[in-house]
Formats: structure tokens, C-alpha cells, sequence
């Protein structure tokens, strides 16, 4: 019977996650320790679903703690979020829903979803629309969001159009794409060259890069719709359900 509650205890570490400590009340000695050791072997030999329910209890157990955190910073950082002025707007600035979007213009998508949210906004004349320059997939991709927050600070009207532009592009980016797209559409490509030196995008990239590692973004796209972080390339429905829910109903 000793043999067994210890076993007990040392499943009780595997499946529940309680602590050695508390999983037996007195100090195994060499000896036992080893019977303990070969039961479990044996048990586990046997009946090696207990290890795949262990792991899963265990990965549960960490996914709703980290989406508990993420709801906690969601609260917290809703501000800054949605009314950083670093942070391009498009749509109706007065929209009565914002949704956040954390982008790079080189992930195929973010290209893919491009269509459905263009749909909604000319739909949904009352969403505000916040685009946070996301660049994880090279160097290339930082220049481009270097280069559309230069032309959010020199012209806002043209934002809009050059983050279009970039995203409807086809094939990889260079800065040479990027400054012709940006010509195509208006901008005075060596006011936005100068723009894009500024040591400020630096601060407005990093600060975007801390923003969604606490909201556990880490691939693009990813929305930020309500009380809901919703990763990948949605499509129109689910975007226009999502909207609402935001608005309560």
C-alpha cells in the first residue's frame, strides 16, 4: 500500500502538476526511491496515454494563463492601442469601432486579407481603422514600414494610398520598389527618403514590437477587434461578425 499511494504522489507530479514536496509526505531513501522509480517506469510503459494526458493538461494549463495575460494587457494597453497619434488611422476616424491591425508588407496574408477589409470599410462607414507597423519578415520589410511612417508624418491623405500600393506589390520588396510606389502615388520621394532616417520610427517600430508580444502576436496578420486578438487572414464574415460583437450585438 506504501508502494502504491507513492506512486500516486509521483503521478500526481506527472498529471497534476503538483510539486515533489507535496506529492509525498516523507523522504523516500536510495531504496525506494528506485521501487518508485521502476513502478512508474513500468506504469507508464504500460500505459503511455497518461504521459499524452499529462502534456495536454500541462499545455492547457499554460495556454489559459497566457491568455489570461493577454486579456489583462489588452485593458490595459486599449489606449495606447487604438489612440497612439504615432499610429496611422484610416477609415472614419470617428468610427464608433476601432480595429487594430498588425501588419508587414511582405506577408502573403496580409496581402490575401487586404480585399476583405477594404470591403468593410467601404461597407462600414463607421469603423476607425489603426495600422501598426509590424515588419518581422526582413530587412526589406522594415524599410517598408519605415517608409510608410515617414509618409504617415509628411502627407496623412497619401498613407492610405502607399499602404495599398505596397500591399497589392507583387514580389519581393527593395528600397527602389518602395520609393517608386511611393512616387507613383504622390510623395516626394526625397522628402520621404529624408523622413525615413528619423530616429522616431525606430521608437514606434519597437514600442509595436512590445505591443504585440504582449498581446502574444507573433506572426501577421493580427487583429485587435473588441475584446478579441484574432491572428491570421480572416475573411470578410468573420471580420464583419467580429465588428458585432464589438458594437454589443
Amino acid at each position: 500500500m506504501r508502494l502504491a499511494g507513492m506512486l500516486g504522489a509521483v503521478l500526481a507530479v506527472f498529471v497534476l502538476g503538483a510539486s515533489p514536496a507535496a506529492a509525498a509526505e516523507d523522504a523516500l531513501s536510495p531504496g525506494q526511491k528506485r521501487a518508485v522509480e521502476e513502478v512508474v517506469r513500468e506504469y507508464l510503459r504500460r500505459n503511455p496515454e497518461v504521459l499524452l494526458e499529462a502534456i495536454g493538461a500541462i499545455r492547457a494549463k499554460r495556454e489559459a494563463k497566457q491568455q489570461s495575460n493577454v486579456r489583462k494587457n489588452l485593458v490595459s494597453l486599449r489606449g495606447e492601442l487604438e489612440n497612439d497619434p504615432t499610429s496611422p488611422v484610416g477609415g472614419n476616424p470617428q468610427g464608433n469601432v476601432t480595429i487594430v491591425e498588425f501588419f508587414d508588407y511582405q506577408c502573403p496574408y496580409c496581402k490575401r486579407v487586404l480585399p476583405a477589409v477594404q470591403t468593410l470599410l467601404k461597407t462600414d462607414g463607421n469603423i476607425r481603422y489603426v495600422f501598426k507597423e509590424f515588419p518581422i519578415l526582413g530587412p526589406q520589410s522594415v524599410v517598408a514600414a519605415r517608409a510608410a511612417l515617414a509618409a504617415w508624418k509628411l502627407d496623412r491623405d497619401r498613407y492610405v494610398p502607399f499602404h495599398t500600393a505596397l500591399m497589392q506589390s507583387r514580389g519581393r520588396l527593395s528600397e527602389r520598389k518602395i520609393l517608386d510606389v511611393a512616387a507613383e502615388i504622390g510623395l516626394d520621394v526625397e522628402r520621404l527618403r529624408a523622413a525615413m532616417a528619423d530616429p522616431g520610427i525606430d521608437k514606434v517600430l519597437a514600442r509595436n514590437a512590445e505591443l504585440a508580444r504582449a498581446l502574444d502576436i507573433n506572426g501577421t496578420p493580427a487583429f485587435v477587434i473588441g475584446e478579441k486578438v484574432v491572428p491570421g487572414a480572416v475573411d470578410l464574415e468573420t471580420l464583419t461578425a467580429l465588428v458585432s460583437q464589438a458594437r454589443g450585438g
